[in-house]
């Protein structure tokens, strides 16, 4: 006889499903955070080569919050052109998702507006650190390095 309690027989007959899910949920932050770092490092190298014209956009008056409005405007037209594509796909391979979501429907308008927002605003993070470093640029400094 085995005797045990409800509870480790429960765990041990889910335990493939946590498992699953755990794992899902590992690579789901793995691929949040590869993402960030892409959209930053992307904006990053976008700002780095665009230092002269905002020197020059410095230098003839722009402020900084325009500077920063531009940058963000540059940075919010990709995230907003991948969060759409991205919404399409997921509507498209909805029958796919529904095997492996639970308790949800796949096409779950609420579901789908929440994560879309969620990206959008982890994305806009990821813009604004680097949108932000350049009003801070030096416009005569930039100006002389070339």
């Amino acid at each position: 006889f085995e005797v045990t309690t409800m509870e480790s027989t429960v765990a041990r007959s889910t335990a493939t499903e946590r498992f699953s899910m755990l794992l899902q949920l590992v690579f789901a932050a793995v691929a949040l955070a590869l993402a960030v770092v892409g959209i930053y490092g992307v904006l990053s190298y976008s700002v780095a080569q665009r230092t002269q014209e905002i020197g020059i956009r410095m230098a003839l008056g722009a402020a900084a919050p325009q500077v920063l409005g531009l940058m963000l405007r540059q940075g919010l037209a990709v995230i907003g052109a991948g969060l759409l594509v991205g919404l399409l796909g997921a509507l498209l391979l909805s029958r796919t998702v529904a095997s492996i979501v639970f308790g949800v429907e796949p096409t779950d308008p609420v579901t789908l507006g929440s994560v879309a927002v969620f990206l959008g605003g982890v994305a806009t993070l990821a813009c604004w650190l680097p949108a932000w470093r350049a009003t801070r640029t030096d416009p005569l400094g930039s100006l002389r390095s070339d």
